[in-house]
């Protein structure tokens, strides 16, 4: 097989590549070494914890022991399927905050300030809220972006008291405003999951110039320094013509890179892989985002509980197979919240995610009884991991080692990130569904929760940064600002693993974004205008840690 460009990974980026490339009219190869992504426990948005788990779907990689969390293995899923990782998560839509991507170019991503990706974001979606800031938002693309319908009482109790305890409201945090308390947004259209897949791989497919094609990739096929295809499993060869595009993901992108002889030398060589190119970076970097669920049980029968029985599942699955209608059209999180920890921060390090249930996502419930939680998290650890090889054997998963907690800061984040919830939690009116806490529970002083958060502090699954972009001159960078893998001519990689900071937030939304720039980059052509749009940043934030009281009452 050849064509003009071989994508490796049909994932949030690489669909969007596909479809980008293949609508300039470039003939293109997209290999997934996943299967189909049809079936309910993909498409129905509230079965999102299942698939993660299942070996048909997901890669099942799990960490090293983690050393500064109690020595624990901890699960990193990522999507072996159509749609990659989209098609798995938890289809939460959040860009990031307009601050994240000015520091990128402050590290030496050029041209991938806020100005020059908000109008990729802006290409790649159809926005559907009913209130908001349309100028910072698409109406035309292929991701359908929606909210839930928060009828369930508990979310706007807790929107109303995250703005209560003093930290305002937005009622679009993908807009001007993240600060504050508002709806989530969520990659749901007409009740089903909108995978990338769905938005962007199946058009591409369709203009006959886009193929697919299924294997395991073991290696990237270098000539005299140059990327010319890809070499799967069985020795299969699929040519590129043009350029080799790596999408393969935080973690397996710079697998393939290391085993294709483009990594660190003595790692490389360490495992009998002949050295093309040595870049030190390649797999470093590691970031993720931590939290912790804050659960509380209720005084009042408002929760899902009721629905977490095998006949309470019965009948959402029931309702959602047959109208696509229900509690099993929405992935359940339709409240979130921005924060800034302490004063002297500029914009949120804090995110909150809530759910109307007291549950883990094993899918065993807290609460005997109703209950409901807040995913809670500092947004910038300054904690580095790494991705390095465990073989030379393609067929075995890398060594991963987020190293969580390892930086002194993370603990003081982290504690006062639980202490903020627990404050908002005893704010009218969701003080008024309080029956007692479940977790953290009777833990008060510092030693307390940080037992805690080392027991029981889950990965957020936003692994990235192991393939960081910055200035060709950067011994530590692996592409530069325009995608390309430094020191080979002929391959690019577009996904998370090239931020070069976790932005704020969950991570399909910015991966679809850097696969949207990518194409642009790699088709040689013009980018978008810049769009110099200001975000809301707290006028007092060098000396307030939230609103006052007037301060609210006027804003409203």
């Amino acid at each position: 097989m050849e064509a003009d460009y071989v994508i490796v990974g049909a994932g949030s980026a690489g669909c969007a590549i596909a479809y980008r490339l293949a609508e300039a009219g470039k003939s293109v190869i997209v290999v997934e070494h996943g299967g189909s992504d049809w079936g309910p426990f993909i498409n129905m948005p509230a079965a999102l914890s299942y698939p993660m788990g299942m070996r048909r779907y997901d890669w099942g990689y799990v960490t090293e022991p983690e050393p500064h969390m109690n020595g624990r293995v901890m699960a990193c899923p990522r999507g072996k399927v159509v749609g990659g990782s989209s098609s798995i998560n938890g289809m939460i839509y959040v860009r990031g905050h307009a601050r994240d991507f000015d520091t990128w170019e402050g590290m030496g991503a050029e041209g991938w300030g806020y100005a020059d990706v908000l109008p990729y974001f802006k290409r790649a979606e159809t926005w559907h809220g009913d209130a908001g800031d349309p100028a910072f938002r698409g109406h035309d693309g292929p991701l359908h972006i929606t909210r839930g319908p928060r009828k369930n009482p508990l979310f706007d109790a807790f929107i109303e008291s995250g703005a209560n305890a003093g930290y305002g409201a937005t009622d679009d945090y993908n807009g001007q405003r993240q600060e504050g308390f508002g709806a989530f947004e969520m990659t749901v259209w007409k009740g089903e999951r909108w995978s990338a897949a769905k938005a962007y791989l199946r058009p591409a497919l369709n203009t006959g110039r886009c193929t697919m094609a299924r294997g395991l990739v073991e290696r990237v096929e270098i000539e005299e320094g140059r990327a010319t295809g890809v070499r799967l499993a069985g020795g299969r060869v699929i040519r590129a013509r043009a350029e080799v595009v790596l999408a393969a993901g935080a973690i397996n992108s710079p697998k393939l890179l290391m085993l294709s002889g483009i990594g660190a030398g003595k790692h490389l060589a360490d495992h009998g892989i002949p050295v093309i190119a040595d870049r030190a970076g390649v797999g470093q970097n590691l970031q993720d985002h931590l939290e912790l669920y804050v659960q509380y049980a209720s005084t009042r029968p408002v929760s899902l509980a009721p629905y977490w029985s095998l006949w309470g599942k019965a009948l959402v699955g029931a309702q959602w197979l047959f109208t696509r209608t229900g509690l099993g059209a929405s992935n359940n999180f339709e409240a979130c919240g921005f924060i800034r920890s302490r004063a002297g921060i500029d914009y949120p390090d804090i995110q909150f995610h809530f759910l109307p249930i007291a549950v883990r996502y094993d899918g065993k419930t807290a609460a005997q009884g109703h209950g409901f939680q807040a995913h809670v998290g500092p947004m910038r650890s300054q904690s580095r991991g790494a991705v390095t090889l465990r073989s030379g054997n393609p067929a075995d998963a890398p060594r991963i080692l987020f190293n969580y907690m390892s930086h002194p800061s993370d603990w003081e984040e982290f504690r006062s990130a639980i202490r903020l919830t627990r404050e908002i939690f005893r704010t009218d009116p969701i003080a008024g569904y309080v029956d007692h806490e479940i977790q953290p529970g009777r833990a008060e002083t510092d030693e307390e929760l940080d037992a805690v958060i080392r027991e029981h502090a889950e990965s957020a699954y936003h692994p990235c940064g192991t393939c960081r972009m910055g200035r060709a001159d950067d011994p530590m960078a692996v592409v530069d600002p325009e995608a390309r893998v430094i020191g080979v001519e002929g391959l690019r990689l577009a996904d998370s693993s090239i931020f070069p900071l976790i932005p704020n937030g969950n991570l399909n939304a910015p991966s679809i974004m850097v696969g949207e720039k990518a194409a642009d980059h790699i088709l040689g052509r013009g980018m978008l205008t810049r769009e110099n749009l200001e975000p809301w940043i707290a006028p007092d934030w060098q000396s307030a840690q939230r609103e006052s009281a007037a301060q609210a009452r006027a804003a409203e």
